[in-house]
């Protein structure tokens, strides 16, 4: 699995470093740089990856979209550490972005990244027919605004010690981390012009994948350290964070994991083996250490 990851971080990050440097010099080319690489573990991708692999379509043209997707999750990262959100001031074992270079330079870096998301869905380097990438850069939009990711963390925020029902809980992980997993599961689909039936079923798959990886995170931030993980440890439960742990408690968290695991497994067993390479990154994401 590592090597595969490994793999997939390297073909994405030659991909957007090529990118980024093609483009004029900026003021902010630097900290875009420092919230982009050398990046994480690419899990985004490698969901992507397996997904498109069931539909048989170009690694390369996977890259390009992950690479999309890899700028919308660093772009999350970079907003989320500042100190009007989470107030962070260590990510991916380094100083965060507005810790290096400032708050204001972190919002702009940050947003930055964002359109050069839809910059790269938008590319002729994007081998793909103008509908389609149309429908992955209105669906990557949805993922990543008031319905998705931004969404999900303003309630997040909003959540902070109170006390939040399960149901509000899972909503809020869905929206927060969920729906760009879906993003990746749904865009083979989306290449391959699948039928408004099939689209759901991905979207729906992706949504509980982006769950498991939150509650995966959640279960880090509870039992890892910093030098581990890579980032603050031990936060969630200082801030009265509304987490599926700490409303029913860890091994309860960990069982409620492995139905996620069980039924993702079950809703894919109709790919047969082309569905291996999957169910071995959902035991990962739970099984991992950062």
């Amino acid at each position: 699995m590592k090597k595969q990851l490994n793999q997939i971080a390297k073909d994405t990050n030659i991909f957007l470093k090529k990118y980024i440097n093609s483009q004029k010099s900026s003021h902010l080319k630097s900290p875009m740089k420092y919230g982009l690489f050398p990046g994480g573990k690419k899990i985004r991708s490698k969901i992507l990856i397996d997904l498109g692999s069931l539909f048989s379509i170009d690694y390369k043209t996977l890259i390009i979209i992950g690479s999309a997707v890899e700028c919308i999750h660093a772009y999350s990262l970079i907003h989320d550490d500042l100190p009007c959100m989470d107030d962070d001031n260590i990510r991916r074992g380094k100083p965060s972005t507005h810790i290096k270079f400032g708050e204001s330079t972190a919002v702009l870096a940050g947003n930055s990244l964002l359109t050069l998301s839809f910059e790269i869905l938008s590319s002729p380097k994007l081998k793909l027919n103008e509908k389609i990438k149309i429908n992955l850069i209105k669906k990557l939009s949805e993922c990543s605004g008031h319905l998705g990711i931004a969404g999900g963390q303003y309630l997040d925020l909003s959540y902070e010690r109170k006390q939040i029902s399960k149901n509000k809980i899972l909503e809020m992980e869905i929206k927060k981390t969920g729906m760009l997993f879906s993003f990746c599961c749904v865009a083979p689909a989306i290449i391959k012009e699948k039928s408004i039936k099939e689209i759901k079923f991905f979207e729906n798959v992706g949504l509980k994948i982006g769950l498991l990886f939150q509650i995966a995170d959640d279960l880090i931030d509870l039992k890892s350290n910093t030098k581990d993980a890579g980032k603050k440890t031990g936060k969630d439960q200082k801030k009265g964070k509304a987490t599926l742990i700490n409303l029913i408690g860890h091994d309860d968290s960990v069982k409620y994991c492995d139905k996620i695991i069980k039924n993702i497994n079950k809703n894919l067993s109709k790919y047969g083996s082309r569905s291996k390479k999957i169910n071995e990154t959902l035991d990962y994401i739970l099984n991992r250490k950062k």
